[in-house]
């Protein structure tokens, strides 16, 4: 191994790596951060929203110059079937604030800046490099890494920032190969169109922007998510679903998305756009119940390889950063009080990670995948389309009195879950929502 020794290596660049290494290098300490990719976010052509107050805590005057797409104003969710979707949408003037609380993001752009971020806060940022092995001494302490590229790299702590997917982890047996029910596979592609087109089919001004959520028959049964994000000159969108299901049923990720962008309530919002990046990214969908061990002799676990995703509000990035820094400051607090990175001492990271919204929040919807996940037909197909029918019924006027409709919708609910399939999902639900 090279004789330079650091404080602390972070494997990879996305947004737990950076912040665990900027985190590292503004409290002074020595960080290496080795990134497989030809540049931070050269794997991420993807856009993504981005939530202020969770890097804010990191870098306070990131909107300084951080490269931001539009700040959202408006929310919608819609539950689609084959021709239509029903829905809700929030908007609001109060996210016209001097700070906006969400903004869309395009990863490669972002991931750029805060790499050179983490560069000027002091921390050595090697591209084009693979961490092969993690390398332990004779009691199994993980003592450093050895690499495709600079050999073997000693350090006092490693901190595992390699994705849901990264090999690293379960080599050395730190964590088990995640199920395919725990992970989703995205596809997703970028539309590009004149800003002005974006914001007149959206009905947006200046830099303000919208975000479109949707589930239902788009997904052909299984747990899956359609989505839209609108950036200054392009918009995002993609469609989402569990690895298991799509072995299952043989769909193909491709041809449900275009499925997705032929349907009525998404083609004419895209219509005339320029596709000119495609992309396929993992997703945890395990939730709290699949957070594997966080800690160890000489190293940490952080971000998507620790399954620190909320399927049920979409938020991924906000927890990687979190989970990023707080193990940064664990890091810091332990080094500044001159003890060994040892898995006693390293503990601290997940007792701090467990007091925050993180785990509490991934601790709240703990059974929600399970139930989604095994009853996916139901709230992905028949739901959609009896509320679909529901609200057809309820505006369409075509002479047929009133009660008949509301006796027609009735009797369709029932004959596709029966009463006690109807009150078993909805116990079922609120007890996964509680």
């Amino acid at each position: 191994m090279t004789e330079e020794k650091f404080d602390a290596i972070v494997v990879g660049a996305g947004m737990s790596g950076n912040a665990a290494a900027y985190t590292m290098a503004s409290r002074g300490l020595k960080v290496l951060q080795l990134e497989r990719g030809e540049y931070p976010g050269s794997k991420n052509v993807q856009g993504a929203i981005l939530y202020a107050n969770m890097l804010e805590t990191i870098i306070p005057d990131f909107r300084d110059d951080a490269p931001l797409e539009r700040h959202l104003v408006e929310q919608r969710f819609w539950l689609m079937d084959d021709t239509s979707h029903t829905g809700m949408h929030y908007r609001s003037d109060d996210f016209n604030e001097p700070t906006p609380n969400r903004y869309t993001i395009i990863r490669a752009q972002f991931d750029k800046w805060f790499s050179r971020k983490v560069r000027a806060a002091g921390a050595i940022v090697l591209c084009e490099t693979t961490v092969t092995e993690l390398a332990r001494d004779a009691s199994g302490k993980v003592i450093g890494v050895h690499t495709d590229r600079a050999g073997g790299i000693r350090a006092d702590v490693v901190v595992l920032a390699e994705g849901v997917n990264g090999l690293l982890g379960t080599r050395a047996g730190f964590r088990k190969v995640p199920k395919p029910e725990a992970v989703a596979l995205a596809v997703k592609e970028m539309h590009f169109l004149p800003e002005e087109v974006i914001a007149e089919r959206f009905g947006l001004t200046g830099d303000q922007g919208c975000v479109i959520e949707a589930a239902g028959t788009i997904s052909r049964g299984m747990a899956g998510l359609g989505f839209l994000y609108t950036n200054k000159e392009s918009i995002s969108l993609g469609i989402g679903c569990l690895v298991s299901h799509f072995a299952a049923s043989l769909e193909s990720p491709y041809a449900l998305l275009d499925a997705f962008k032929d349907h009525p309530s998404i083609r004419p919002l895209i219509a005339g756009s320029e596709i000119k990046e495609y992309a396929a990214h993992l997703i945890p969908e395990g939730g709290f119940k699949a957070i594997p061990q966080l800690f160890g002799d000489g190293w940490v676990v952080v971000g998507d390889a620790a399954q620190l995703n909320n399927a049920v509000h979409r938020e991924g990035s906000n927890l990687a950063m979190t989970s990023g820094r707080i193990a940064g400051e664990a890091i810091a607090a332990i080094k500044s009080r001159k003890r060994p990175m040892t898995r006693d001492n390293l503990s601290l990271y997940k007792a701090m990670l467990d007091k925050s919204f993180v785990v509490e929040d991934l601790r709240k919807y703990k059974d929600m995948p399970a139930l989604l996940h095994t009853n996916s037909r139901n709230f992905f197909m028949t739901y959609p389309r009896l509320l679909s029918q529901a609200a057809q019924n309820f505006v369409r006027v075509d002479g047929t009195p009133k009660i008949e409709k509301e006796k027609a919708t009735k009797a369709a609910f029932i004959k596709a879950r029966s009463r006690w399939g109807l009150v078993s999902d909805a116990v079922r639900l609120a007890l996964a929502w509680r």
